[in-house]
Parts: structure tokens; sequence; C-alpha cells
């Protein structure tokens, strides 16, 4: 048997601004944006540069609940590990861009990471990986 997670939801309060966002300042790239009529809502993907990544789709909010979940889909917990094969050169590029790093960079025994918040405050790790150790 052979899976995979293709699409991992990130809710969001406005399509447009989160996809200038991710894509002005962290360099992802827009895969979809097609207007869905029947639902009267935006499917929206985006991926981060590099092959062999998971997509997210950005769901825009339209319930209470929903809104109240944007920037805190994990209670507070870092939510999405973005991995790296050159930490300083993103955490530079991404404080040049004024990504707000909460944490600063470390070493740790599997690779160097900080934790940063998109423009909703999810957190989200910055990881370059030691060797083969994927588990960050």
């Amino acid at each position: 048997m052979r899976q995979s997670i293709a699409l991992v939801t990130l809710v969001v309060r406005d399509y447009d601004e989160a996809i200038r966002f991710f894509c002005d300042k962290l360099h992802f790239r827009l895969v979809e944006d097609t207007y869905q009529p029947v639902q009267d809502k935006r499917w929206v993907v985006i991926t981060p540069p590099g092959e062999g990544s998971v997509s997210l789709l950005l769901g825009r909010a339209t319930t209470p609940e929903q809104v109240a979940a944007i920037g805190n889909q994990t209670g507070g917990r870092v939510f999405l590990f973005l991995h790296t094969d050159d930490f300083w050169r993103d955490y530079n590029a991404m404080i040049d861009a004024g990504i707000h790093f909460v944490r600063p960079p470390k070493e740790e025994s599997y690779g160097t990471v900080a934790v940063f918040a998109d423009l909703y405050g999810n957190l989200w790790d910055l990881v370059q990986p030691t060797g083969d150790d994927e588990s960050a």
C-alpha cells in the first residue's frame, strides 16, 4: 500500500492576502486558483519551492468557528514544518521580507531550527535537518 498526504488546509481570512504573503514573502508557488461557483469559494493551492512537498489548500473562513481558528489551528503549538536545504539563506531572506521569528535559531540534534509566525499567527518551524534525520 502507498499513501501520502497531498494537501493540508490552512484557514485564512482572505485568499488574496494569504497568496501575497506566502508567494511574495516565503516564495511559495501558486499551483491553482479556481473559482467554485456552486460553493461560492475558491480552490487555492500553494506549495513551497522544491520537489515532493505537501501543498497547502487555502480555505477562507466562512463560519464563526472557522474565523476563531484563523491563526490558532493547533492551539498555539507549532503547526507546520518548513524544511530547507540552507537554513541561513532562507532565515535571512525571511528576516529581510519582514517575517516575525518568535524563537531564535538554535542547533538541535535533528538540525538547525527557528520558529516563525505567518501573517495570521500560526507557528511554523523553519528546519534544516541534520543528515538523513527528517524528524523535527
